[in-house]
């Protein structure tokens, strides 16, 4: 009887502190719901308002994250380098989930209305140095640019993302780029995500003139022809992407980027001599997401 009351108590005592443990672990599970349904931080409200757009204020949502992709040495290459890749987005919290082509430049969605967003974008173009590659050998260095402008894209309907960038060059280059692109979006099972669709670039004179031109003295230090590069259609494509979400707040996924060269681009001598019209990039990464608030 003593060793019946003995296991007894043991027993009890167990199941006590398995109720406690279950209990903390609930109320750490509730507390941690609690604390990512909070904003990370709150702005100040702007000094002014810019017309004709909505109010900055409310919750905004942050993707920030980076990649590494494999992909051509400079644009015409036939020989291929890895590089990290940045990732950035802001839109407003509570909007539709946020979908990311691999292409996408860095924006800010200031207008979020249904299935419409549309603001400003920033894309960063690395410098192409002469020396760094055999190809370039007499061709001069092409210095980093910056190209500021703006997107806007829209879902015609849950499945389907139209996206078109406008932007304009300072530094390496001074020309205007123009970015469209098309992605159907289908949910494989719950998490994962594969999208896929076409591509189209369009780029002014200014644009395509420092990477595929050739002027006098670079033809005589290259021994490539002299060829004054024209803008025009640049280049048509194809590309696919499958995602993976972890969690509200993480993303994995892993794409690849086919892109054919056109027009002026395709017939530099660089390209058609020394590198190729065909380009593909294949690339990982991982974003964060969280939001912050503006009084």
């Amino acid at each position: 009887m003593k060793h019946f009351d003995e296991a007894a108590l043991r027993v009890t005592a167990h199941a006590r502190r398995t109720t406690a443990c279950l209990a903390a672990l609930g109320t750490l599970m509730a507390t941690a719901q609690t604390a990512s349904a909070q904003t990370a931080f709150t702005l100040p409200a702007p000094p002014f308002e810019l017309p004709m757009l909505p109010s900055p204020s409310g919750n905004w949502t942050v993707m920030v994250g980076i990649g590494g992709q494999y992909m051509p040495d400079f644009v015409g290459s036939k020989n291929g380098k890895l590089m990290p890749i940045p990732i950035f987005s802001i839109r407003r919290a509570g909007s539709i989930d946020q979908f990311r082509g691999p292409r996408d430049s860095a924006s800010i969605a200031l207008l979020d209305i249904g299935n419409f967003r549309a603001g400003p974008a920033f894309k960063y173009v690395a410098s192409r140095k002469a020396d760094k590659y055999a190809e370039l050998t007499g061709l001069g260095d092409v210095k980093a640019a910056y190209e500021l402008g703006g997107f806007v894209e829209y879902y015609p309907v849950d499945w389907l993302r139209l996206r078109s960038e406008l932007r304009q060059g300072m530094g390496g280059h001074t020309g205007t780029v123009a970015d469209v692109s098309a992605d159907v979006i289908v949910p494989l099972i719950q998490r994962l995500t594969i999208s896929a669709g076409p591509r189209f670039t369009w780029k002014s004179t200014k644009a395509t003139a420092p990477y595929f031109g050739v002027d006098a003295a670079q033809a005589l230090a290259s021994g490539l022809s002299r060829y004054d590069a024209k803008g025009g259609a640049h280049s048509v494509g194809f590309g696919s992407q499958i995602s993976y979400r972890v969690n509200p707040q993480w993303e994995v996924h892993a794409y690849v980027e086919y892109e054919k060269l056109l027009g002026d681009a395709a017939d530099s001598p660089l390209v058609k001599l020394r590198g190729a019209s065909n380009q593909t990039t294949v690339g990982i990464g991982a974003s964060y997401s969280f939001d912050f608030r503006i009084r």
